[in-house]
């Protein structure tokens, strides 16, 4: 596929070139301002200390978080535990992280047909625990043999997440499509690419996401996060650096022009810790929530 080619399959084409590079004022005019929204911190399952579900959520309520990212692997048989450690709390899912198994782009017919199942029941499971979507990656670089990189397999993948995205809204949920950085995948690495599949996929059940960490591929964490518009689903954060909590990283940690962003759409949506620690978490972890408190702020 050559560059013109791409480009008249991204987001409104033109508009994806205008995002990358037009003035964050420019792209400022443009965006919606409604509301006050507010910054929904949500923590990955391996987020808070605790040796059980309760502990944990008793540690978060004391801080504030109010989602609750659980991986997808073996999602449907926890359905009960995870619903009856929520009873009473003011925390809710926010979204599943894959574990499906196989993967969507697989050549080998048996691997793509494990992806299928498995990442249906945890889409179905999603929907019971009242999920905003279930994560996924296209393809990781060591997920062999998968279609090459042309536009017969964007095609393919349209088609694909098209009839996932409409399973999702059976099940009152989404999938959400996940670029990443180069380094772990070859085939969505920028989030106004995933906000085009999610378009042309044409199944309001397909969103996509941001996710700090893999935004080193942006030029803008503003402009990123922008292009997404409507399709915006869910954000992850860590440090910048290390992948470890935000802060622990120093000045790299600024995430004020992506919070910028998400308040002038609107997002109604979560920040989800997706991270390590290299400190006392007890320590390091309450001072990664005022930070990011601190920037919403300022944003």
């Amino acid at each position: 596929m050559n560059r013109k080619e791409f480009l008249q399959r991204s987001l409104a084409g033109a508009a994806v070139v205008a995002a990358a590079t037009a003035p964050v004022e420019l792209l400022a005019s443009c965006a919606p301002k409604k509301g006050k929204p507010e910054l929904r911190l949500s923590f990955q399952e391996g987020t808070a200390p605790g040796k059980n579900l309760n502990e944990k959520f008793d540690y978060m309520e004391k801080l504030g978080i109010v989602g609750f990212e659980p991986g997808g692997r073996n999602l449907a048989n926890r359905v009960t535990e995870i619903q009856n450690a929520l009873k009473g709390r003011n925390i809710k899912l926010s979204a599943i992280c894959a574990g499906f198994g196989g993967f969507i782009l697989a050549e080998d017919p048996a691997v793509k047909a494990t992806f299928d199942s498995t990442m249906r029941d945890i889409i179905a499971a999603a929907g019971e625990l009242g999920s905003t979507g279930v994560i996924m990656v296209p393809a990781f670089n060591g997920q062999k043999p998968c279609k090459p990189h042309t536009r017969e397999t964007r095609e393919y993948l349209c088609e694909q997440m098209h009839e996932l995205g409409e399973y999702a809204l059976k099940h009152n949920t989404t999938v959400i499509l996940e670029p990443l950085n180069r380094g772990e995948c070859h085939y969505l690495r920028l989030v106004s690419d995933g906000a085009a599949i999610a378009r042309d996929s044409k199944s309001a059940g397909v969103k996509v996401m941001g996710d700090f960490w893999h935004m080193k591929e942006e030029t803008n964490d503003y402009a990123a996060l922008l292009s997404a518009g409507e399709y915006l689903q869910h954000v992850h954060v860590a440090s910048r650096g290390r992948r470890s909590m935000p802060g622990e990283d120093g000045e790299k940690d600024n995430y004020i022009d992506g919070f910028r962003a998400l308040k002038e759409m609107n997002y109604p949506y979560y920040v989800s810790f997706e991270c390590g620690c290299q400190g006392d978490r007890n320590v390091v972890l309450p001072a990664a929530v005022e930070l990011l408190r601190e920037q919403w702020k300022k944003a």
